[in-house]
């Protein structure tokens, strides 16, 4: 006996036992997945809106017919029924909500604390380290700048600590005047611990105070006739001045952002310039979901709430658009941030110059991103006529191997869909267990640990595998999801054409073994190249990633009983690694520290 269906869900009686306060509504389909999530300052007449109201927006009203249940959460407040939508739609992503797509943390400056040298780096990820962060910077790109400027500056080393604690001798970064060395001591503490804190101050927005002190510096070493000790503060002057220049802002505030937003044909782009001490960082434009249709004001507030959940919020935000629920972000911002927050929207001078500019790019992208997709719509046509395939593919996997003469061998997985890279799905796998160099094996292990998955039930299964290589790579593919048996998935190699000409490649079909070269006009193989260069790309990087991280570890590390200390003496006392490589047993005796027994287990660990 079949279970008797689900009765529809009854709305308008569902809105009578409501409740008049504000809370977050979340709308459900049958089949138990999160449509929606709301939120209202009076419950009863918000989900009512859907229920009584006799005539909706289409796509609204599609969202309606699929309801089975709704859920609520009374809050005591309007702001905290705001905070907690914002959450739920970051952490559930409802099908129809606007949705914030940066799935990347915000860059910082790292400076260490805790040690005699501090170090200056890139950080991303939980802020959980002893020391200071600075930032949150609008990319990565602005980050490596500015690290860049404070060697020039400061002189701060920015080397891992692993590299630091095992030099004999200054890197290059000190010949060229970018390091003081403190891996050798060729600059003592304190001075080391002033160059920290102006840089420190520099990164906090009081260049000018940086440049009060270096000009009093550079007076009391004229005096004492310290005359190389002047013209470096001189010099250092010199640059912050030039600085100050080129990037101070005319009429920006200390913090401050400037969001504009634009909706076009289903799609919608959100641009941030960003502010801070005065300085700009640059810009960064966001492309939200749109399921829902959405008015700027909607989208601005959704936007807002999200982005500025989890970060750092300026004083001052200038709007193209009023977000809807104005007051109460102002308010919600200001309690989460500890410190008064702005909104604005009517503005002029300086501040509306910058909105334009805000504007401008904002369109600009939008349309861009338009012209990208309507582009890549129709090589995902030309793709599915190529290949004779019933629908043009939602899922493109590309799979690349990358090493070194066999050395820290990486494969890569990319995904491509419509809308182009999907770049929360692509994975990296660190090969091992094969003999070094063999590709064949690289693939047949990445392609199996994929697929087990896939085999198993989860996962999510490819329309089109693609295989960087040819006949020999395809073989492997189709081995192993034999093997696991798995099926409904088309495997194309991609085979270089002669000479490596882009555009010559050769299409390796592993169900017929049939050839097809499409020519370099056909948008079938732009789409296939790209997909191809981005899988190899993600695995060179990995790869360089995975090999650079070998070779900074000293195998003097794995050594029981040889700690920071010990493993420094050793390498000043033989010039480096292949020195102590070098030495017998009896040398390694003669450096402090070290008796017979651990001299033979160093001796041992370098010449296993």
């Amino acid at each position: 006996m079949q279970p008797s269906p689900q009765p529809p869900f009854d709305g308008k009686a569902f809105v009578k036992t409501l409740t008049s306060s504000p809370g977050v509504y979340r709308y459900f389909d049958d089949g138990d997945e999160l449509l929606y999530v709301g939120k209202a300052g009076n419950l009863k007449k918000r989900v009512g809106s859907y229920f009584l109201k006799p005539r909706m927006e289409p796509r609204i009203a599609s969202m309606i017919l699929q309801i089975a249940r709704c859920e609520i959460t009374v809050t005591r407040t309007e702001g905290e029924a705001l905070l907690l939508e914002s959450q739920l739609i970051k952490s559930l992503k409802p099908r129809y909500n606007i949705m914030l797509r940066d799935d990347k943390s915000y860059p910082y400056i790292y400076l260490s604390g805790g040690e005699d040298y501090p170090r200056l780096a890139f950080h991303r990820g939980a802020r959980n380290l002893p020391g200071k962060f600075f930032g949150p910077y609008p990319s990565a790109y602005a980050v490596r700048e500015s690290l860049n400027l404070m060697q020039k500056l400061f002189k701060v080393r920015q080397c891992e600590d692993s590299y630091f604690r095992n030099r004999s001798r200054p890197c290059l970064q000190h010949q060229i005047g970018r390091c003081s060395a403190p891996c050798v001591e060729l600059v003592s503490v304190d001075d080391y611990r002033d160059d920290v804190r102006h840089a420190e101050m520099f990164l906090e927005g009081r260049s000018r105070a940086v440049i009060d002190e270096l000009v009093d510096s550079m007076e009391q070493a004229s005096k004492a006739l310290e005359f190389e000790r002047a013209a470096a503060a001189r010099d250092q002057i010199s640059i912050l001045r030039k600085l100050q220049a080129e990037h101070h802002v005319q009429g920006a505030s200390a913090d401050m952002d400037v969001i504009a937003c634009r909706i076009e044909s289903g799609l919608a782009c959100v641009s941030v310039l960003f502010f801070r001490n005065g300085i700009s960082l640059g810009t960064r434009d966001f492309y939200p979901r749109l399921p829902l249709d959405a008015e700027p004001g909607d989208l601005l507030g959704q936007f807002i709430a999200q982005y500025y959940l989890d970060r750092p919020v300026p004083r001052e935000l200038i709007l193209g658009d009023e977000p809807t629920d104005c007051a109460i972000l102002a308010d919600l911002l200001t309690e989460q941030s500890g410190h008064s927050v702005e909104l604005k929207t009517s503005v002029r001078g300086e501040r509306a110059r910058f909105l334009q500019m805000a504007e401008r790019n904002a369109q600009a992208s939008l349309t861009a991103r338009l012209a990208s997709r309507q582009t890549l719509g129709a090589r995902f046509d030309d793709l599915q006529r190529l290949l004779e395939l019933d629908a043009a593919p939602r899922r493109i996997e590309c799979f690349d191997i990358s090493h070194t003469m066999g050395e820290a061998t990486v494969a890569s997985c990319v995904v491509f869909g419509p809308e182009g890279p999907e770049k929360s799905h692509y994975r990296r796998f660190n090969i091992a267990g094969i003999t070094p160099g063999d590709d064949y094996a690289a693939m047949h292990q990445a392609l199996t640990r994929r697929f087990r998955k896939v085999a198993e039930g989860e996962g999510v299964k490819p329309d089109i595998l693609l295989i960087d290589g040819g006949g020999g790579q395809v073989s492997q593919a189709l081995d192993v999801l034999n093997a696991l048996g798995v099926d409904g998935i088309r495997v194309v190699g991609v085979a270089k054409g002669p000479g490596r000409r882009a555009g010559e490649e050769t299409l390796v079909l592993a169900d017929t073994g049939r050839e097809l070269h499409p020519g370099p006009a056909s948008p079938a193989l732009h789409l296939v190249a790209a997909v191809r260069d981005e899988a190899h790309r993600f695995a060179i990087s990995g790869h360089r990633k995975r090999r650079e991280k070998a070779r900074e570890r000293s195998v003097l590390e794995d050594v029981q009983g040889v700690g920071a200390r010990r493993r420094s003496a050793l390498l000043k006392a033989f010039g480096g690694l292949a020195g102590v490589e070098a030495a017998g047993v009896e040398e390694l005796m003669q450096v402090k520290g070290i008796d017979r027994g651990l001299a033979e287990r160093i001796y041992d660990a370098l010449h296993a």
